[in-house]
């Protein structure tokens, strides 16, 4: 059994499927931070460096392993060449 088989085979537990959900919005902003770095062409060494950090902590907060500040997303977001911006949507995932 692969992964993508093991995964769709979990995901028939409704309680994992709720766990999986209710993390889906950590997922998006971890591929955010990743996406804007590689569009940049930077490594996570080139954005430790232009934060005054070591590169454990990019890699820290691009796995998801730490509880970032507005301001450290917004700093991540400059050295790419973006801006962080902060949306908020109506939860319809509440009744579900």
């Amino acid at each position: 059994m692969n992964f993508k088989q093991f995964k769709q085979k979990a995901l028939e537990n409704p309680e994992i499927r709720r766990e999986y959900d209710s993390l889906q919005d950590e997922f998006s902003l971890i591929d955010q931070l990743i996406t804007m770095r590689t569009k940049a062409g930077l490594t996570q060494e080139d954005v430790a460096k232009k934060l005054g950090t070591n590169k454990s902590n990019i890699s820290r907060l691009e796995r998801g392993r730490s509880n970032p500040s507005w301001g450290t997303l917004s700093k991540y977001a400059e050295a790419c060449g973006f801006r962080a911006k902060l949306e908020a949507v109506e939860d319809d995932r509440a009744s579900a």
